[in-house]
């Protein structure tokens, strides 16, 4: 079994942790805890952690130095006494600070590399840098990313990959079909970062079309970034304030938790991977209206386990959404297929795909 090979091994893995408990944080927080769940010896080297002294973190230009020499240190003592080195990668100049230095410590310590590549800008970082990109994605041994949609993405470049999924902890987002659907103070959520990309600002425009024939609907937008005060003052145009709430950021225990008080999830992103909301919410039975960019149709079948429509466009988002409440037999169909897309993503599945990957790095 390639999960017996798991017992042998002493991992390296690079990555965010929370806080800030951001997507690829929370995933690296659950790749560490599902290898060692698995027998693994795991050596974490974390790409954000605390600056210290903490005033540090106030002094730009300087902090960088205060942060990027104890990872670099970090690095060399991790990787080793590891077997092979797992990256979790992202665009942009977290690429080039954390998962590039990584990966040439490793092969200048000749220690083999899995990259785990989760960036939902990817195809136009690598548009503009792959001249960069490419001496150090060579010197991987293996490629993984969470979505056909990257792995056509690298193929594109000639680099072969295979889909590993994000993880998911089905004992958190535990599956509940509502069969009493408030249907005249319908719960919409959304759990994305309040940043520009992920479109809250279409969310909330759609949100206000919908209390045209929803008068008592609410909204909670879950998350946080520099877009929020952005975003309230867009509320407040709206003239929305009393329907709608920020949480701010929710960990993952008290997002499960909104979930369960949901009706629909909304999603509106302009560029996207995999995302682990659409995930957790398809898990906990709620139905999902979404853009369709990036890896989303991949995740998800239109009209099958979620609505879609093109980004960047609240009346069709208000529309779909329209759609869900008042057809009672779709709402039920994206439930259930729903739930059977998250099926994919429980961790034990996961864990024998990284497995599989490790065992690949090893025959080598």
């Amino acid at each position: 079994m390639p999960k017996d090979i798991l017992k042998t091994l002493s991992i390296a893995v690079v990555g965010p942790l929370p806080p800030p408990a951001g997507g690829m944080a929370n995933q690296a927080q659950q790749l560490v805890a599902l290898l060692q769940s698995g027998g693994a010896q795991v050596n974490f080297v974390r790409v954000n952690s605390p600056y210290k002294p903490a005033f540090i973190e106030n002094v730009k230009g300087v902090r960088a130095l205060f942060r990027l020499i104890p990872y670099f240190w970090q690095l060399i003592l991790q990787i080793r006494r590891s077997d092979l080195v797992h990256v979790l990668a992202n665009s942009g100049w977290s690429w080039h600070l954390f998962a590039a230095p990584a990966v040439w410590v490793a092969w200048l310590l000749r220690k083999p590399v899995v990259l785990n590549y989760r960036g939902g800008e990817a195809d136009a970082f690598f548009e503009r840098s792959w001249l960069w990109v490419s001496p150090t994605v060579n010197r991987c041994r293996v490629v993984v990313v969470p979505s056909a949609f990257l792995q056509r993405v690298f193929a594109r470049r000639m680099v072969p990959s295979s889909v590993v999924p994000n993880i998911l902890d089905l004992q958190r987002f535990q599956f509940e079909d509502k069969k009493i659907f408030n249907d005249k103070a319908p719960h919409l959520v959304v759990t994305r970062n309040l940043e520009k990309i992920y479109g809250v600002d279409t969310v909330l425009s759609a949100f206000a079309l919908l209390k045209q024939q929803y008068p008592e609907a609410r909204l909670t937008v879950a998350g946080s970034g520099p877009e929020e005060g952005v975003l309230k003052e867009q509320v407040s145009k709206l003239g929305i304030e009393a329907e709608v709430t920020f949480t701010g950021r929710l960990d993952p225990e008290q997002i499960a938790q909104l979930y369960k008080d949901a009706d629909l999830l909304l999603n509106a992103s302009t560029v996207d991977n995999s995302p682990n909301s659409l995930i957790e919410a398809l898990a906990s039975g709620v139905p999902v209206v979404s853009s369709n960019v990036g890896g989303i149709p991949d995740l998800v079948c239109d009209g099958e386990s979620a609505l879609l429509v093109p980004p960047q466009q609240p009346e069709m988002l208000a529309e779909a959404v329209l759609r869900v409440f008042e057809d009672r037999g779709l709402r039920d169909q994206l439930v259930q297929q729903g739930k059977s897309v998250a099926d994919r993503f429980d961790k034990h599945k996961v864990l024998e795909a990284l497995a599989e990957s490790y065992s690949r790095v090893v025959r080598r």
